[in-house]
């Protein structure tokens, strides 16, 4: 179809938590529910365990097909967060999750190999780590766990560390290329190809030219062939972009949700979880891969 980038993916149709996705013909909506006290989107408001929960319950409801779960921010500058500390506030989420939606895909944003051990026991099934295995042991711990998935992520920094102003020759290039090679460590490692999932990281440790151009080319990256997240929502490429604060990005947000789609991205990392439902579901209908719900009009 013009205009529209299929990739070829290794392993499209995958079974986790009990459900099929066949990432030939499907986007996942993932909803981001953050429990840190200053989460740069909502600021804190679902750092309460009570809030947090209730966030789940509500991407849920709102039809979010995965949910990810984070206890530390990307950014350093709310100082040293200890495992402790991430694994408090974490595991009582995915321990809930996991008992009052035991159908949702659930996904733990971490770097640290014992946060996601812990939390791969308290339930969840996909490790989302946004530091490209800068410490491989998260590898083998996806090794040893057959039915778990593994988001491997572009930046350059070592985690929760600042990196002023990068700098890329070639963008789309160079995160494909770091890619492939995190890519093969993951593979020598033990993990299945069936397990892994790409994410050039929009917005880590790159400018907003940087991540515009990516996003343009993004299937530079969706023919790696392992199925590609794309984490665009309310990001600061949107908001320097259209001039628009925090609170104010969700219809850009949406409009790279569904470009990105169509250059091969098969998940979408989203915080308003109904309207991106919406736009991924209208997205898949006009390509052809989802029926309408219903049919009246001049029927």
């Amino acid at each position: 179809m013009q205009g529209v980038f299929v990739p070829q993916l290794r392993d499209p149709v995958r079974t986790i938590a009990g459900r099929t996705f066949d990432f030939n013909r499907q986007v996942v909506v993932m909803a981001v529910v953050n429990r840190t006290p200053d989460s740069f989107y909502d600021k804190g408001a679902t750092f309460a365990l009570e809030k947090a929960n209730e966030a789940v319950d509500k991407a849920v409801a709102e039809g979010a097909d995965w949910v990810d779960i984070g206890g530390v921010k990307f950014s350093p500058d709310d100082g040293e967060v200890a495992a402790s500390v991430e694994l408090e506030r974490v595991l009582p989420v995915v321990r809930a999750a996991a008992q009052s939606h035991p159908h949702v895909v659930i996904s733990v944003d971490t770097f640290r190999a014992e946060v996601a051990q812990a939390a791969l026991a308290a339930g969840a099934h996909i490790i989302n780590d946004t530091t490209g295995l800068h410490d491989p042991a998260l590898a083998d711990l996806v090794a040893a766990n057959p039915h778990t998935q593994l988001i491997i992520t572009h930046s350059r920094a070592k985690p929760r560390t600042h990196f002023p102003r990068p700098q890329y020759a070639d963008i789309a290039g160079e995160i494909a290329g770091f890619l492939r090679d995190r890519v093969e460590i993951a593979l020598g490692r033990g993990v299945r190809p069936e397990q892994i999932i790409i994410d050039p990281g929009h917005d880590l440790n790159k400018n907003t030219h940087h991540t515009l151009e990516l996003t343009r080319r993004l299937h530079e990256i969706s023919i790696i062939g392992y199925p590609t997240l794309a984490a665009v929502s309310n990001k600061d490429f949107i908001g320097e972009t259209l001039d628009r604060p925090q609170g104010e990005r969700l219809s850009g947000s949406l409009a790279a949700a569904v470009f990105s789609v169509l250059q091969g991205a098969r998940i979408v990392r989203m915080h308003n979880v109904r309207e991106s439902v919406d736009a991924v579901r209208m997205t898949e209908a006009i390509l052809g891969w989802r029926e309408p719900a219903y049919t009246l009009h001049n029927m």
